[in-house]
């Protein structure tokens, strides 16, 4: 069944990314980055059907010294070098069917913003047997050609350079289209809300070539009058840790944390608007005497805010309990994270990094670690300073060790 989905993301210096590594990946490529040195050998990475790099003219150019130079172009530390457009391929279509799909519209995006799009065609991942024991309610299908199950994500990557790009491949000003921030303050549509309509265009008009009756659509499911929760995109990191370990990641409990929010929320409505309809029956059942009426109408509907204030309190505090239980977790990660920072600051001072720079780059340190931890990829490393001082006080008084539960 065809599935709607477009995502927008930025490749950013900020974040520790490169242009080089993300046009290496997504093509299945190996590029040297010339301004770094590091060599970046993705030829053996499996699932890349097709990838085609696409200047505005429609020509081609060569993929490691386009992306190079754009690495060369950029020159702030916290720069956006390339901004992606990911797509689902509709599983009703042939191999050939969603190379035109997904080509054509990397040609249109070259185009209307003047920039180069490098496209590149995934497979659906493979599922194993250890993915189907630790999921096994999880969607799959059957490869009629090799008999091989997989999770049917048939997709493509598009990234954008973030500069303009002329015919001949010289590259110039930033591409203020794409950026959502610009967007905004010029108060027009944004590059993703334009391009999720487009993209349902051209993705339905490919289907229906096909001969085939099922539709994709861009809007939200109430919108659509579908009575059903969205489903929800882990990302690599949450998905992987979970094919690993065979746990719930922290993202997918969080959106489990927002669905009962948003049910307790619904239920309250509900609950109100009963108890508003029985009022004003009881009203009508009190006509006779209108003054007692409307006094009890107002009766009620104070206890009925106060019942919902007093939800509402309970609520806000379940939630802050959980906020400050995820917040230590994660002081308690960072933790024990601490001799490793030791050792890092020592090197640095080691190495004669100037003292003010020093503390930006641990501070850029940390902020990729709480990002690890908080995916679940980073574990803990040593023992924290609350675990080493509470074993030390279970050594020097062996009563107060407790079993652990079970």
């Amino acid at each position: 069944m065809a599935i709607y989905h477009l995502s927008a993301k930025t490749v950013s210096r900020s974040e520790g990314r490169s242009a080089t590594a993300a046009a290496a990946y997504r093509a299945g490529a190996k590029i040297v980055d010339e301004r770094t040195g590091e060599v970046h050998d993705y030829t053996k990475k499996g699932g890349v059907l097709h990838a085609d790099l696409i200047l505005p003219s429609g020509e081609t150019a060569d993929r490691s010294a386009f992306w190079n130079r754009i690495e060369k172009h950029h020159k702030r530390g916290d720069a956006v070098l390339a901004r992606e457009v990911e797509v689902s391929l509709p599983a009703e279509l042939t191999k050939e069917q969603r190379q035109t799909l997904a080509v054509g519209f990397a040609r249109e995006l070259a185009g209307r913003y003047n920039v180069a799009a490098d496209v590149a065609l995934h497979a659906p991942r493979t599922l194993t047997s250890r993915d189907l024991k630790n999921n096994p309610d999880q969607y799959q299908e059957t490869d009629p050609e090799t008999g091989r199950k997989h999770n049917g994500n048939w997709h493509a990557h598009i990234l954008l350079s973030a500069c303009h790009v002329s015919a001949d491949g010289t590259l110039g000003k930033k591409a203020v289209e794409l950026d959502p921030i610009h967007c905004q303050r010029a108060k027009i549509e944004n590059m993703a809300d334009r391009e999720r309509v487009r993209w349902g265009e051209l993705a339905n008009a490919a289907l229906e070539r096909a001969g085939h009756d099922s539709r994709i659509d861009h809007r939200r499911l109430e919108v659509q009058g579908i009575d059903r929760e969205p489903t929800q995109h882990l990302g690599h990191a949450a998905a992987g840790y979970e094919r690993r370990t065979g746990k719930v990641s922290r993202k997918r409990e969080d959106f489990t944390v927002n669905a009962l929010e948003r049910l307790a929320k619904a239920k309250l409505a509900g609950e109100l608007e009963r108890q508003e309809k029985e009022i004003d029956k009881s009203i009508i059942d009190l006509s006779s005497d209108l003054k007692r009426a409307k006094a009890e109408r107002t009766d009620q509907q104070e206890a009925t805010r106060a019942l919902a204030a007093q939800a509402m309190e309970k609520f806000k505090a379940k939630h802050e309990q959980e906020r400050k239980a995820k917040a230590e977790s994660l002081a308690q990660s960072l933790d024990s994270y601490k001799p490793a920072f030791d050792e890092i600051k020592k090197k640095i001072i080691a190495e004669g990094v100037n003292p003010e720079q020093r503390p930006l780059i641990l501070d850029e340190i940390k902020k990729l670690l709480v990002k690890r931890i908080e995916s679940g990829e980073a574990p803990r490393l040593y023992p924290s300073e609350r675990d080493r001082s509470r074993s030390a006080t279970n050594q020097a008084d062996p009563t107060r060790i407790k079993p652990r539960a079970a």
